[in-house]
């Protein structure tokens, strides 16, 4: 069994969720498969890129100055000889420049400038682009790390690649407990909406993982342990579709109701995180099933659970990866702010003037803060004063403004 950690600080869970686990091996995948996907090594140019000389314009390849004799499909030229060319065509040997079209005119086979043509038009080389000057042979095109985009894939066809080697995503189950979530609709008194089913794949996307399989279940001990161990017939999927990752909601807490824990030691299952000292969030957990699958409870408040994702299953999912540890930012905090003894606080900030202010809405049931925020700030127990400076957890859906 491994040590349990009991109520760490944020940093702790932070980094200790991100160092356990075993990197999965990257595996290659074609260009078109790639997009979205964590390039696993430096991607080089297989070529010189252009690997041709070519031409920059429309218009007529030419040897020398001018006048120029016309020549059709001309693979070598000779002085005062051109022919025609298009952009991105080879460039043919012997010619020193490209005159784009609009500088030119024909008379009698023979080519000359015309009167928008600039002094001393064509240049040598002027409007030839030659081999190699975007990037050659064997460069460092692209640094492993790179979330691949669209952009990416057309840049490694360009430089002759037709797969890359990728970190595979961490595949994750899901599953969705509380018998008064309602997932439509406006609920009862008693009831609440479900905040996890609608945003929770999505999210882990966000951060690297893909969802393999949902389940909600009835919130009871029995129905959590088939569930967790993929007995029950309705989420037998959760073993079949091999997830590295399963993450609960709800349960996670020590009441007559809660029975996550319950079910984990009658799996026998090995906590490696038994709560956090943070709050929102503090009743979050992090456990190794017998099979070899992690396990993250989240808490059923949508705002502490959102805070474990990123506290717990952030560096969870990079971890597993074989990504690099998620980097964290910094911030001048615009006001005192108190601590909480024994524990860190995270709170969702707004910017004003460059300084981070925290959005009036905290509670851990709220979540009007963070669908406001720039970004979350870790307040350490002890509290912090204007004008310090503190640590912050991005947030993945905010498009940086500079």
């Amino acid at each position: 069994m491994t040590d349990r950690l009991a109520g760490p600080t944020w940093s702790e869970a932070f980094d200790h969720a991100f160092r356990i686990p075993e990197s999965k091996v990257p595996q290659s995948l074609p260009l078109a498969d790639t997009i979205g996907h964590t390039l696993a090594e430096d991607m080089p140019a297989l070529i010189e890129v252009p690997h041709y000389d070519s031409a920059a314009m429309d218009g007529w390849a030419v040897c020398g100055h001018g006048p120029w004799e016309l020549r059709e499909d001309a693979r070598e030229l000779e002085p005062g000889q051109a022919c025609s060319i298009v952009t991105g065509g080879l460039i043919p040997g012997g010619a020193t420049s490209v005159l784009r079209s609009e500088h030119a005119r024909i008379d009698e086979a023979m080519l000359l400038l015309n009167d928008q043509a600039r002094p001393g038009e064509p240049e040598p080389g002027q409007h030839i682009r030659p081999a190699g000057e975007e990037a050659s042979k064997g460069e460092t095109i692209l640094p492993a790390g790179t979330v691949i985009s669209p952009a990416h894939v057309a840049l490694a066809a360009v430089c002759g690649h037709d797969d890359l080697p990728t970190l595979r995503m961490p595949q994750v189950a899901l599953v969705l407990t509380g018998d008064e979530v309602v997932e439509s609709g406006i609920p009862e008194p008693g009831q609440v909406r479900d905040t996890f089913g609608p945003q929770l794949p999505e999210f882990i996307a966000m951060l690297g993982g893909h969802v393999v399989a949902r389940h909600r279940i009835s919130d009871n001990l029995h129905h959590v342990v088939q569930a967790l161990a993929g007995q029950a017939s309705t989420v037998a999927s959760i073993r079949e579709a091999a997830a590295d990752v399963v993450i609960t909601t709800g349960g996670t807490g020590i009441s007559d109701a809660d029975h996550l824990r319950a079910a984990l030691n009658e799996l026998e299952a090995d906590i490696l995180i038994d709560g956090l000292s943070i709050r929102p969030g503090h009743p979050g957990l992090l456990a190794l099933l017998q099979d070899g699958r992690y396990l993250v409870g989240l808490p059923g408040n949508p705002l502490a659970a959102m805070m474990t994702v990123l506290t717990l299953v952030r560096p969870l999912l990079a971890g597993i990866q074989g990504a690099p540890q998620p980097l964290l930012g910094a911030v001048v905090v615009g006001q005192d702010i108190a601590g909480l003894p024994g524990r860190d606080r995270l709170i969702s900030f707004m910017l004003a003037d460059g300084m981070a202010v925290p959005s009036p809405w905290q509670g851990s049931g709220m979540m009007r803060g963070l669908a406001t925020a720039d970004g979350v700030m870790v307040i350490p127990s002890e509290g912090i004063g204007a004008g310090q400076t503190t640590t912050t957890i991005p947030l993945p859906w905010k498009i940086p403004t500079e």
